[in-house]
């Protein structure tokens, strides 16, 4: 909901209702089609796309391959096409798992799989055996997309399903603009079919399956196009942010609504994303916040000082607050150019708040205002009353953009989204008197590791209990860190302990720190009292790490 002149209780400052307790958008208003209408999220982005034959829609840094926007939506049909007959035979209902790093091939695959309504389930290539096996038996796909690089993966965990590799010449026929295998048959679409599973923590640490709608994307990007400022030329994006995550998924799909072009360097690398900068004149920068912080490190001085940033006018940082020491060191080194906080969930289909314009982006440690269609409410967490601006409690939010539901989790979803439809973050924060929200802590046990969300564990290690926790850093925002109690007569050591965990985890996921303690801190109901454990680190208290 955005203001309107009648909401007299409405405060036009901070979009505050002093009756509802609840804020609202202070951004332009955007229309949505019909809820009941039907409609995939690939056909409502053609909807609003140019066809310019001479834009290059997506480029592929490491290959060179270019795929111009007039035939954007051609190879989509194709691709679409050769998907629904044999061998792969893929239809409405069914899941696609996909494991892959960046590429311009992505977003095609998942505009052509949306466009059919198949569910799109990307995941971190970096993910371990144990872990594929566990998100393959949660989201149950019908057909696999991989690298050559990772498909030995799926092949160690069993998967017996069609496996389409990637980078073969296989997929590539599929998308060849002159195959025109396209049956013009339509298949119907509701919005409220799911699009996409992605993988999330939700609010008490376990992995799941997050179910977005096509509506849950569609309204993401009507509210995106809404703030969007018209321009002269077409933007750039260098999108380094992965295309498994809800931000880099939104992303690449959303820039074919926009008319910008989608730079995509596979997986990261800092020379390579300098270099790009350059050879592609990008002028809109996506960045996970270890990113940002690598940019104005003194250690990188000479290499980021040698690029010609002169084409870049916005970088954009989500996934995690970025320190006010970060921020400032980023305006003074880089004063042309605008750094646009963003805050989001999975759950949310990504950023529901983000700064605009040179006055917002200079209010150091806010994520900016709500977008349209958003409200939201700060609720005391003991009596869940609403409170007014500048109290801290939790972020509440309601819209078109909250997850349909996990995958096969009703008790995760019932604890997650009340009966009015309003998500719980997790997350401790506050709006100003301007209507600006700022994050101030996590409710949640969830670490945040350069971006990633890591579950936090407590279990045992061959009889020694372990609880991992989030230690602040400043380059990596958390740290995993864990701490063992060993069992009597137990020499195990750290080396030990890290090595067990990395076997069972993606790389993002392993433990960084260890420290052995005699035992661990509770309260009376059971519940670790992880921030006791962290207090106890600085403090010295712990032996030596």
């Amino acid at each position: 909901m955005t203001i309107s002149n009648s909401d007299s209780s409405i405060d036009p400052q901070n979009g505050f209702c002093s009756k509802t307790l609840i804020f609202h958008s202070l951004r332009p208003p955007s229309s949505l089609p019909p809820p009941s209408s039907q409609l995939s999220v690939t056909d409502f982005i053609f909807s609003l796309a140019g066809t310019t034959a001479k834009t290059a829609s997506f480029i592929d840094a490491t290959t060179r391959r270019t795929i111009s926007y007039s035939d954007v939506p051609l190879i989509v049909r194709n691709l679409a096409g050769c998907l629904r007959r044999p061998p792969v035979s893929i239809s409405h209902g069914d899941c696609a798992f996909v494991v892959s790093p960046n590429s311009s091939y992505i977003p095609i695959l998942y505009l052509s799989l949306f466009s059919v309504g198949v569910s799109v389930s990307p995941v971190n290539p970096a993910s371990s055996i144990p872990e594929i096996s566990r998100l393959i038996r949660l989201c149950k796909p019908a057909v696999a997309f991989a690298t050559s690089e990772v498909v030995h993966k799926l092949l160690e965990v069993g998967f017996t399903n069609r496996i389409i590799v990637i980078d073969s010449n296989e997929f590539d026929s599929m998308i060849r603009v002159e195959s025109n295998v396209d049956d013009g048959t339509t298949v119907k679409i509701s919005q409220s079919d799911t699009a996409a599973i992605l993988y999330s923590s939700g609010t008490t640490g376990n992995i799941k399956g997050v179910k977005l709608s096509h509506r849950n994307f569609i309204s993401m990007i009507a509210g995106a196009i809404a703030g969007n400022q018209a321009r002269s030329s077409p933007a750039v994006y260098l999108c380094t942010v992965p295309y498994f995550h809800v931000y880099g998924l939104s992303l690449c799909i959303r820039s074919v609504a926009f008319g910008d072009s989608l730079v995509s360097i596979g997986r990261f690398d800092l020379r390579r994303m300098l270099r790009s900068i350059e050879e592609f004149s990008v002028t809109h920068l996506p960045l996970a916040p270890p990113v940002v912080v690598a940019l104005v490190d003194s250690g990188n001085e000479d290499l980021v000082y040698g690029t010609n940033w002169r084409s870049v006018e916005t970088v954009f940082s989500g996934g995690a607050p970025l320190t006010v020491a970060v921020i400032d060191r980023f305006k003074r080194q880089f004063p042309n150019v605008s750094l646009v906080q963003t805050y989001g969930l999975t759950e949310t289909t990504g950023g529901i708040s983000r700064t605009a314009g040179p006055y917002e982006s200079s209010i150091v440690g806010t994520v900016g205002r709500i977008i349209a269609h958003c409200v939201a409410k700060i609720v005391d967490p003991n009596t869940r009353a609403g409170l007014p601006p500048m109290s801290r409690g939790e972020l509440w939010v309601r819209g078109p953009f909250v997850m349909k539901g996990y995958v096969g989790d009703k008790e995760a979803i019932d604890t997650m989204v009340d009966s009015d439809g309003w998500l719980r973050t997790g997350d401790l924060c506050y709006f100003d008197n301007e209507g600006f929200l700022f994050v101030v802590d996590r409710l949640k046990e969830l670490i945040k590791y350069k971006g990633y969300q890591v579950c936090l564990m407590h279990s045992k290690l061959a009889k020694h209990a372990i609880v991992q926790v989030g230690y602040p850093d400043e380059s990596a925002g958390q740290v995993p860190m864990g701490f063992v109690v060993r069992r009597k007569g137990s020499s195990i050591d750290e080396i030990q302990v890290k090595d067990y965990v990395a076997k069972q985890v993606a790389p993002y996921k392993k433990l960084r720190r260890v420290c052995f303690i005699d035992s661990i801190p509770k309260n009376a109901p059971g519940k670790v009292l992880r921030k006791e454990l962290i207090k106890m680190v600085i403090s010295g208290v712990t032996s030596k790490l």
